[in-house]
């Protein structure tokens, strides 16, 4: 599956990705060399192995520049194929979470949002390409970022059942077809505007209206929820800031290696010289070493915190759902009242001419209290559920992360170590 990396309102620049989806793999493999940490799966949604879908994201490209291959493995009841090759542009991911959020959301279901747009990157990447320059610092880094950041949304969102066997989920992942362009997904559409101004009509409202809450589980989890967010926020910030500073001391210990390399050239003491030499090659090594660690600082924690922030925003959505439901639940018994105090005037009146659309009425408005009533029911019974699920899917999300970033790491530190126990006996042999 080939998907456009570049945003819909550059559209003359029009970037994709190569989505291959595997076979998911319930064991760790030791011998995994990405940095890309592969979202768990949760052994209660998945407690039928025999239904298995993975998804990677691979070789973003310029369509004028080549045409990536998307190769697609899965055995999930509702797929028409085991295997199939497609071609997508970034704007359909967010065609696709619209059409599931229109689906699901209102029913109490958690969507996990894809990545959002960047038009910084974007344009440093358009920009890069029309002066024909080579900057893998900013194309590479971008690019690669957004390609692991498609990759996780598309697992993430296969971990839920109603998600996976959704029709449109599965035609997105296996139709040669070219999906309709989603053009409401433009930042500077008009579509995009209006939805900018519902998003701040939402705002409003879940500033200036309370909800008189009965059930005190709701009260628990949504303050819960808000805790979790502030500090999830607090260590994105400081994970990105830390993988920042390994970069930049990654950057310090090149210039420390270029420095002994020069000395050593000009050094005549012939063990001094060497030992220069051998130190600016060891430095040149741990450069590289803490870039490996500055990127699994990012990848394996940083950029997981990220998507847990956007996850628990889409936690929000639900619970907030579940507050436009009370509210339309309210304003019709509000409306229904109106109706049988006006039906009650007219019987007293004795006007009857109006009495049989005065109980049409009073029929109709009762009919949506009693429906409103019911979809408050289903959709706090499901909210339940689902955040259930998503507990339990945390723990063992962020336990995967840990174990996996804590190997990481101890793995940097072991070869640090090497590195300067081969060096410290050159050291101990200058006279």
């Amino acid at each position: 599956m080939m998907m456009e990396t570049n945003d819909e309102n550059l559209q003359n620049d029009k970037s994709f990705d190569t989505i291959e989806i595997n076979p998911p793999q319930f064991e760790e493999d030791d011998s995994a060399k990405s940095y890309i940490h592969e979202n768990s799966i949760s052994k209660k949604n998945y407690s039928d192995c025999n239904q298995s879908i993975s998804i990677t994201v691979e070789e973003p490209q310029k369509v004028g520049d080549g045409i990536g291959v998307c190769t697609t493995v899965y055995n999930v009841p509702g797929f028409k194929k085991t295997e199939s090759i497609t071609l997508r542009r970034f704007s359909d991911f967010l065609g696709l979470y619209d059409i599931l959020v229109g689906k699901y959301l209102r029913t109490g279901h958690i969507i996990p949002a894809p990545p959002q747009k960047n038009i910084i990157g974007t344009t440093k990447v358009k920009m890069t390409n029309q002066q024909n320059e080579i900057k893998p610092s900013i194309n590479n880094d971008w690019l690669e970022s957004r390609r692991a950041s498609l990759e996780r949304y598309l697992n993430r969102t296969a971990q839920f059942k109603i998600l996976r066997t959704d029709p449109d989920f599965i035609n997105f992942l296996e139709s040669d077809e070219e999906l309709p362009r989603a053009v409401s997904t433009s930042t500077l559409s008009g579509a995009g505007v209006l939805r900018l101004f519902n998003k701040v009509g939402e705002t409003v409202n879940k500033i200036t209206y309370r909800m008189d809450e009965n059930d005190q589980w709701f009260n628990d989890k949504i303050n819960e929820i808000e805790v979790i967010d502030i500090h999830l926020q607090k260590m994105y910030v400081a994970t990105k800031n830390l993988s920042l500073n390994r970069k930049e001391l990654a950057s310090y210990t090149g210039h420390v290696a270029k420095a002994a390399a020069v000395l050593s050239a000009c050094e005549e003491h012939t063990e001094l010289s060497r030992a220069l030499s051998q130190l600016a090659n060891i430095e040149e090594k741990i450069e590289l070493l803490r870039s490996e660690q500055a990127n699994s600082d990012f990848y394996i924690l940083s950029e997981q915190i990220k998507d847990y922030i956007g996850l628990i925003s889409a936690v929000k959505d639900v619970f907030h759902e579940r507050v436009k439901t009370f509210q339309n639940w309210e304003y019709a018994q509000l409306q229904l009242t109106k109706k049988r105090e006006n039906l009650a005037k007219l019987e007293g009146s004795g006007r009857n001419e109006k009495l049989d659309w005065a109980e049409k009425e009073v029929d109709e408005w009762n009919s949506k209290v009693v429906k409103l009533e019911k979809e408050f029911t289903n959709i706090s019974n499901q909210i339940k559920i689902e955040i259930e699920e998503f507990d339990m899917q945390r723990v063992y999300d962020f336990k995967s992360l840990t174990i996996k970033y804590i190997e990481d790491q101890m793995a940097h530190q072991n070869q640090l170590m090497k590195y300067w126990q081969a060096y410290l006996s050159t050291a101990n042999e200058l006279v």
